[in-house]
């Protein structure tokens, strides 16, 4: 169940590691899509929208300790890679003891600001107690979220991007399920939804980690791997903290355009959600893209195959414009189809604003596949900050894009992610190469060292 991405065609080994990677983010997706349109359908748009205001604060929150998790992982990856089990095992126990710190922390920190962090993003009166219930439910619950992503990208490192899957597929379905017996069943409203979501996603953390404890012999710790080990620890947060910053930044400035969205109403809220949802299911592959990269680029870094590093990079390129492609088509021919699964017959007039922001959204793929490849590479090659300061330029341009609504209106909230991806790129593509050629030149560094104490 375990892929080396040091051999072979690197386009080969990148469709076999992404493919199960696709299908755990399209079933995850789907119940995203399935969760919204069970609150949508049954609770009305109000209540969309309620949940549909706190994705932005969601993304902030989760998305960092998502980003904290791959970036633990990292190092996992490239001991493995480098074939070194002794210092994997120690580098995995460590970010172990972090995820438990960070996991307490962030939980406490968020149930103590929500109210304030949604009084901030100026969220209409008419969805506020819905919108607090729904994101503290779903805050009470990082703990889990923690223990499937850390568990699953250890397993990624390893080479096994199927079982990740496996329990993902198994939660999702648990989880619309759960939607229905807690929203249908029993009136639980969006609290019903928060909850569904939590409970799911702590059987796929629980699967996920005992598949770690049972399938890897080379991760059968000892005491000696859970000593107190300082520099690793710092070393591991230099790695994980910018990663989930990466994703905390990009959360700001959705908070930034959500809140400008908030302000013209709560019918453009339920619109921008729709699109949301529609968009995230269409983008999938490109995040299972990312998350294959940063595995290509830490298992190839750490056996030092860094010639396979580029050619990586141009075959997933090519999936990413292929795919980019076929969506933008999918939008165009079935976007108002897929827009109506969210809204009810009240809804329908809301269906202009939903075309066009998916129009927008769509035309602009390839540079957003762009993006989440060349940074989640340059993250597995171990430049976790570089990639990070990307997104500085996808937050000055969601900040800019919010400051013009009031001007532009509608039409600044549909460019903002769009011009966000275009100046990341900007920035990402450049900084592949001069991360390349650092690595070559440390390389050529060591072996001549070690060439000369042969000599002596």
């Amino acid at each position: 169940m375990t892929i080396d991405l040091t051999t072979g065609s690197p386009m080969r080994r990148i469709l076999s590691f992404g493919i199960p990677v696709l299908i755990g983010n399209l079933i995850q997706q789907l119940y995203n899509v399935v969760d919204t349109a069970i609150v949508g359908k049954t609770l009305g748009y109000n209540a969309l929208a309620a949940v549909g205001s706190t994705g932005a604060i969601n993304f902030l929150v989760l998305g960092f300790c998502i980003g904290i998790c791959g970036g633990f992982a990292i190092p996992v990856a490239q001991q493995f890679g480098a074939g070194n089990h002794r210092e994997l095992r120690r580098d995995m126990t460590g970010g172990v003891l972090l995820c438990l710190f960070f996991s307490v922390a962030i939980t406490a920190g968020t149930l103590a600001g929500c109210r304030w962090i949604l009084n901030v993003m100026n969220t209409p009166d008419d969805i506020f107690g819905r919108a607090q219930v729904y994101i503290c439910t779903i805050f009470a619950g990082i703990p889990v979220c923690f223990l499937y992503n850390f568990c699953a990208g250890i397993l990624r490192s390893l080479g096994d991007s199927r079982t990740p899957v496996l329990w993902l597929v198994a939660s999702s379905l648990l989880n619309i399920g759960l939607d229905l017996l807690f929203i249908v069943s029993f009136h639980m409203d969006v609290f019903g939804a928060a909850l569904a979501t939590v409970l799911s996603q702590a059987v796929a953390g629980v699967g996920c980690l005992v598949r770690l404890c049972r399938g890897f012999p080379i991760l059968r710790t000892e005491r000696a791997d859970w000593a107190w080990d300082g520099r690793r620890l710092a070393r591991l947060s230099l790695m994980g903290l910018p990663m989930g910053l990466q994703y905390s930044i990009t959360g700001i400035g959705s908070m930034m355009v959500q809140a400008a969205v908030n302000d013209l109403g709560t019918g453009f809220v339920a619109a921008v959600t729709a699109g949301n949802k529609i968009s995230m299911f269409l983008a999938c592959p490109f995040d299972a893209m990312g998350s294959t990269m940063a595995t290509f680029g830490g298992q190839n870094v750490g056996a030092k195959k860094l010639d396979r590093l580029p050619k990586g990079l141009k075959a997933c390129a090519f999936l990413g414009l292929c795919w980019a492609v076929m969506a933008l088509g999918v939008i165009f021919f079935l976007g108002d189809g897929l827009s109506m699964l969210f809204l009810d017959q009240n809804g329908t007039e809301l269906l202009p604003l939903c075309r066009q922001y998916l129009r927008t959204y769509s035309a602009f793929y390839f540079p957003l596949s762009l993006v989440n490849i060349v940074r989640f590479l340059i993250q597995g090659m171990g430049f976790v900050p570089l990639a990070t300061l990307a997104g500085g330029f996808e937050l000055a341009a969601r900040g800019m894009m919010s400051m013009l609504v009031p001007t532009m209106g509608f039409a600044a909230v549909c460019a903002a992610s769009p011009v966000a991806w275009l100046m990341a790129d900007v920035f990402l593509i450049p900084a592949f190469f001069f991360c390349q050629r650092h690595l070559k030149g440390n390389t050529r560094s060591q072996n001549r060292k070690r060439m000369a104490r042969s000599f002596s």
